[in-house]
């Protein structure tokens, strides 16, 4: 008869020698990268043993290894452990001063083996055997836990692909995460104390339930013939700390006609605090059955659910804050590059969706949007938002949709809905009861899940208009407050609000005001920062270049190419999350140059022989909108200071935000922007009763009109040759214009 081979032991002793010889190609010190790990573990710097499958590839030279812990992940992890124990080496740190209770626990197990020994020793009596119930499992006198890191090549499995053939096996799924419960202590190891003969017993605990000990099971009590009572040692027994999660397969993913597939996740130990709602990540774990429990059992029979044991997360977008930390000096000297180049706002906004054609201004704000501006806490406890929020409003076909998706799949933090499919508790929060703990608990909406992030709202003019009223808190106080089913609380809801939504009959009627055409009330039109009007008017130009890049993206799968290299949606990521980290202060002497441009606003809204303004609203949140811009556009610059001439684009932006209502009613009354700058020009010089301009003035006021300064400088050179004004040179460029007295009135 052959010979068992123990090949448990077999697969300890190779895995012993892989974690105190491998060496990695990679490493110019050629040092031993598991025996510097199992070096911070014994010095209780590190609690986790990543064991990455490549480098056992890489060492064995083969994958046979790899393939069995595949098939068995549980058993391996089991054998992982054993054979860090038998190599740890020792502690070389006396950083930590404070025993924990398995230090306390070993030590009183220390001294009461030694006191019987020396009671056995002095009846002159042969010591006896030691007791394998008193013995401390290796689970309870562990501080680290052994995970694997799936190998680069692996490839996800589909939510949906995932059978019966993969329980206990090792799998990789892309899904995105729909509900995270609290974290809470899992019971590992059951420590009691017996009241006869004073030793603490040990339960290991495996599973999710388990039946506690009654009666002490060591040898002294059964030969004393007195079984002992057992009291659980909460302290002394070992939690872990467990969360469990519920992912859902990614829309791209669910076949036609099906609904998308849930899976119940558990994290355990580090894992834990790792993910939030809306997160997409590629999860390793272990996918294990899991029986019932109670009257559940009885109906569901012999039938299993089904979880995965998770052992590592990758989130497929980093957030903005770890971003920044993780960059490396590459990536920074690029940043510092692109900052330098006085055109990084408009190479920014071209890089934006650049299937897109046209809308340049549009993505402008969209990038001073992802920056935002600086937020600010107040002494006596009062906030200033940050965050900007942004309506786009106009006819269908205008690609607005599509930049709210690409916005989405942009934004680290991003939460994309539509306003007929959304309801109020749907958007902020809604009381649901907890299928673990049976109590009722809170689960956030859309805006509480974009977070420090961006709340993509399409159809906005869809929503009813009882919804739409729950979203004004979170605009202004960014905060989600709540008095449901006895609970009472405020729920963060720090995001930015991107809308889209279509007039009032489907297409933007000139003949009425913005007001008739928007159809919402003033109370959240204020709120936004930005409400831009995007009306599709014919032009022969406009509408053939349009046609050329849409059949060229169709044609070759990829937008023409741009008069220089488009940023990557990770270097867009990077630039913006280098550019939050700024906080611009406004210096005190721009605060005269501000209150004299809100003022302007306000005045020449007020005025009732203009028409065109009435149906806009020009409040105080106004001018907090551009200095949230203002702001942003420092920031872009990475700069510490807000500068006058992020004034002066911001307030471009507030005009061009309605350039398409003004340059469809330019037409129809036969109007030019020449015209247009003449008639500003002029009329400013009227009133100020002045023959004389500055060329600096003169841009100001076209800047605040939506022009150019290359159509200024056109405009000035083509008036000059009529002989209406002359420029006046100083050194090689022009500083003044001087009005001819015949057209001064």
């Amino acid at each position: 008869m052959a010979e068992k081979v123990d090949t448990y032991k077999i697969e300890t002793e190779k895995v012993e020698q892989f974690l105190t010889t491998f060496v990695s190609e990679y490493d110019e010190n050629s040092s031993t990268k598991y025996h510097a790990m199992l070096q911070e573990i014994a010095n209780r710097t590190r609690r986790v043993l990543d064991v990455d499958l490549d480098d056992i590839i890489s060492h064995f030279r083969n994958d046979d290894m790899v393939q069995e812990i595949k098939k068995n992940t549980r058993r391996y992890q089991s054998i992982f452990s054993d054979a860090a124990d038998a190599v740890m080496p020792i502690t070389t740190s006396v950083e930590y001063s404070n025993d924990d209770v398995i230090d306390v626990l070993m030590r009183q197990r220390e001294a009461q083996i030694e006191q019987a020994a020396q009671a056995v020793e002095a009846a002159g009596q042969t010591p006896a055997r030691s007791d394998d119930n008193h013995l401390m499992p290796p689970s309870l006198t562990r501080r680290y836990e052994v995970v694997f890191a799936a190998s680069v090549k692996e490839e996800t499995v589909k939510l949906r692909d995932v059978k019966a053939k993969h329980i206990g096996h090792m799998v990789v799924l892309k899904a995105i995460v729909t509900r995270v419960n609290d974290v809470r202590p899992m019971m590992q190891v059951a420590t009691y104390t017996c009241e006869e003969c004073g030793f603490e017993i040990y339960q290991e605990v495996s599973s999710s339930d388990f039946t506690p000990l009654e009666q002490c099971p060591s040898k002294q009590c059964e030969k004393n013939a007195r079984k002992g009572q057992l009291y659980l040692q909460t302290r002394g027994s070992k939690f872990l700390k467990f969360q469990e999660v519920k992912v859902q397969e990614l829309a791209e993913e669910v076949p036609v006609g099906s609904i998308p597939r849930l899976l119940n996740v558990q994290l355990k130990g580090e894992l834990t605090r790792t993910i939030t709602p809306g997160d997409v990540v590629d999860i390793t774990g272990i996918f294990l059955p899991i029986q019932y429990q109670g009257f559940r059992a009885m109906k569901a029979g012999l039938v299993a659910n089904v979880y995965l044991e998770a052992l590592g997360v990758k989130q497929h977008k980093e957030k903005y804050a770890d971003i920044g930390g993780t960059q490396t000096e590459e990536m920074k000297a690029k940043i510092r590059e692109w900052a330098q180049d006085g055109d990084i706002y408009t190479k920014l906004a071209r890089s934006l969706a650049p299937e897109i054609f046209g809308h340049e201004d549009v993505k402008k704000a969209i990038i001073l949007l992802l920056i935002g501006g600086v937020g600010r806490t107040l002494p006596d406890g009062m906030k200033l938002r940050g965050d900007m929020h942004l309506c786009l409003v106009g006819d269908p076909g205008v690609a607005k949709s599509q930049l709210l998706k690409y916005v989405t799949k942009l934004a680290p933090r991003a939460v994309y809905t539509t306003g007929r499919g959304s309801s109020g508790v749907g958007l902020t929060a809604s009381v649901m009861r907890d299928p673990v703990t049976s109590d009722m608990v809170l689960e956030g909406g859309a805006l509480v899940l974009a977070d420090m992030g961006v709340c993509c709202i399409d159809e906005f003019d869809k929503m009813e208009e009882t919804d739409r009223t729950a979203i004004h808190e979170v605009m202004e106080q960014q905060t989600v407050s709540i008095a449901k089913a006895g609970i009472t609380t405020t729920l963060n809801a720090r995001t930015s609000v991107l809308a889209a939504a279509n007039p009032a009959w489907g297409r933007y009627d000139t003949r009425k005001s913005p007001e008739a055409n928007i159809a919402m009330p003033a109370a959240l039109l204020s709120r936004f920062d930005l409400l831009w009007l995007i009306l599709d008017r014919a032009d022969d130009e406009l509408d053939t270049a349009l046609a050329q890049h849409v059949l060229h993206v169709h044609k070759h799968m990829t937008p023409p190419a741009l008069d220089f290299s488009p940023m990557r949606s990770e270097d867009i990521r990077s630039y913006v999350a280098a550019a939050r980290q700024k906080e611009p202060a406004v210096p005190e002497e721009l605060a005269p140059y501000l209150a004299t441009a809100y003022a302007d606003m306000r005045e020449e809204e007020a005025d009732p022989d203009n028409h065109d303004k009435r149906g806009t609203y020009t409040t105080a949140r106004t001018l907090l909108s551009i200095l949230r811009m203002s702001q942003a556009l420092a920031r872009l610059r990475l700069a510490e200071e807000v500068a006058k001439s992020d004034v002066d684009e911001a307030l471009r932006m507030m005009k061009m935000s309605k350039i398409s209502l003004d340059d469809d009613k330019d037409k129809k009354r036969g109007i030019d922007k020449q015209s247009v700058i003449y008639n500003t020009l002029q009329q400013h010089m009227s009133t100020g009763d002045v023959k004389q301009l500055t060329i600096q003035r003169a841009k100001a006021l076209a800047s605040a009109k939506g022009i150019t300064e290359d159509e200024l400088q056109t405009c000035l050179e083509v008036y000059q040759d009529l002989h209406v004004w002359v420029l006046e040179p100083k050194g090689d460029n022009p500083e003044y214009i001087t009005m001819i007295e015949h057209f001064y009135n």
